[in-house]
């Protein structure tokens, strides 16, 4: 199938939502990650998500070039093509991106969307993330106001972050404290900011003790109670039934997370969950197997010539894009999004 149209994705979320899984959003950086992603995708018989960080984009261009758009660019223009021998439905995100990269990455990366919506095209993107978790939220939310308009427009979906991740990611550090919770007054004034669906459709990453990087399970504290609050609040701010869950909410940082607190979060409306440091060591571990067990054969060594069969990149590229493939699989079936693909 083609990348997933503004209509297509707003069906996935909406039936992700209703029936209570998550899609898994895979973080890649380059042709053979896309590759392994959208693999393991089909093979969990899940539609999904890719998506590219700032730092994933500016790696994909090459370290001559370093540009974020025309990485993000060409890695969407790849995967259209790729995605079409798949049967599954992929729509393409971008990650974080802070307050000093949205006039290089995502604004830039909005226009090029709008302009194809113009000429009668679907977007590039299906959605954007901006991440306004280092700054004020009154201004984090002007900036999402601004953006929603924007995203909307364009036929894109917003996804914006109130609370802080904590550890690190592409160079973005946080403190692990207090400000991991979002408050219910958070909620409240993001619904204030942005309504409820009326000025555009967005996602809420709101933090429950999220934590990037690698963690052991149980090391990351988290609560998923602080979405349920939240959604309990903003139902009760729209008159809305108690049950109701207004927010479509983002789990970011879910390595080391264990499996009931990764489904009871899901049960409290989260659709899409990043996956991202799980994906990196199941790419690279079957790469550094390779190279192990054919020490002498990538080598040149004593002056022998080596072996070009284990040297040549697709031997092992083929096992990675294969580890991490399983890994994706994995994410789907812990989400609840294996076999669940849009007809």
């Amino acid at each position: 199938m083609p990348i997933a149209t503004p209509e297509v994705y707003a069906e996935m979320l909406d039936r992700a939502k209703a029936n209570e899984f998550a899609y898994p959003a895979i973080n890649v950086t380059s042709s053979e990650t896309v590759n392994a992603a959208i693999r393991g995708f089909a093979e969990a018989e899940s539609d999904g998500i890719i998506q590219f960080s700032t730092g994933g984009a500016e790696f994909a261009s090459g370290q001559k070039v370093k540009d974020m758009v025309t990485g993000a660019t060409a890695l969407a223009e790849f995967a259209q093509v790729v995605a079409a021998k798949y049967d599954v439905n992929v729509a393409l995100h971008t990650d974080h991106c802070p307050k000093d990269k949205l006039d290089g990455f995502v604004r830039p990366l909005i226009e090029i969307s709008a302009e194809r919506v113009k000429s009668g095209q679907n977007p590039l993107f299906q959605s954007h993330m901006w991440d306004g978790s280092a700054i004020d939220l009154d201004e984090n939310l002007q900036i999402a106001q601004e953006l929603l308009a924007k995203t909307a427009a364009a036929k894109i979906i917003l996804e914006v972050e109130i609370g802080v991740v904590g550890g690190e990611e592409d160079g973005v550090a946080h403190d692990i404290n207090e400000k991991l919770y979002t408050a219910e007054g958070d909620f409240l004034k993001t619904i204030d900011a942005l309504g409820s669906g009326e000025n555009g459709r967005y996602l809420l990453a709101a933090t429950f003790g999220n934590v990037h990087g690698v963690y052991k399970p149980g090391n990351v504290k988290l609560r998923p109670d602080v979405l349920k609050g939240g959604q309990e609040a903003a139902a009760k701010k729209l008159g809305l039934d108690a049950g109701a869950k207004p927010f479509e909410l983002v789990f970011h940082g879910g390595s080391g997370s264990l499996p009931e607190e990764i489904r009871e979060a899901v049960t409290y409306g989260v659709v899409k969950m990043n996956v991202d440091t799980d994906t990196q060591y199941a790419f690279t571990r079957p790469i550094v197997d390779h190279f192990f067990k054919n020490y002498d054969g990538v080598l040149k060594i004593d002056g022998e010539v080596g072996n070009k069969k284990v040297y040549d990149p697709r031997s092992y590229l083929k096992a990675a894009e294969g580890g991490m493939a399983a890994r994706v699989v994995e994410a789907c079936q812990a989400l609840g999004s294996a076999g669940t693909k849009v007809k």
